[in-house]
């Protein structure tokens, strides 16, 4: 939304706690320091990986920043391995989330694949879709 960074920046000035976060097609340079980003990177299976604004990669603050990436299946994990390892992600932000397409990909696979290679990576689950499975989209 266009005034989000200026409201982040009210709420920051106000003493808040602001976190925003993006599906990485759009610059998050936007948002004022002090404001907790966490970009989506959105692997193959999304049909997003085109729109990802890869100069956000940079802005990315060590202390305050995560990175998510929602993987489908086995393809979109070596995607998402690959571009933590290109970019240095774990070194660029203060976490970077693995979570399963609910439905798609199991939990307990992708934990699994995570552990096997040792990535310094938090697996996240999508919680609205399990508490609320039949729900396109939040209320």
């Amino acid at each position: 939304q266009e005034g989000t960074p200026a409201l982040a920046a009210a709420l920051l000035a106000a003493g808040y706690t602001v976190l925003a976060e993006t599906n990485g097609s759009l610059p998050i340079a936007r948002f004022p320091r002090g404001v907790r980003r966490i970009v989506d990177l959105k692997p193959p299976s999304s049909g997003e990986t085109a729109r990802i604004h890869w100069e956000n990669v940079a802005e990315l603050c060590p202390e305050t920043d995560e990175v998510k990436c929602v993987l489908a299946d086995r393809a979109d994990y070596e995607w998402a391995r690959d571009t933590l390892e290109r970019h240095d992600l774990a070194r660029r932000c203060v976490a970077v989330l693995f979570a399963p397409v609910q439905g798609r990909l199991d939990a307990a696979v992708l934990a699994g694949w995570i552990l096997e290679e040792r990535l310094p990576v938090r697996l996240n689950l999508q919680l609205h879709k399990i508490l609320w499975p039949d729900r396109e989209r939040g209320v």
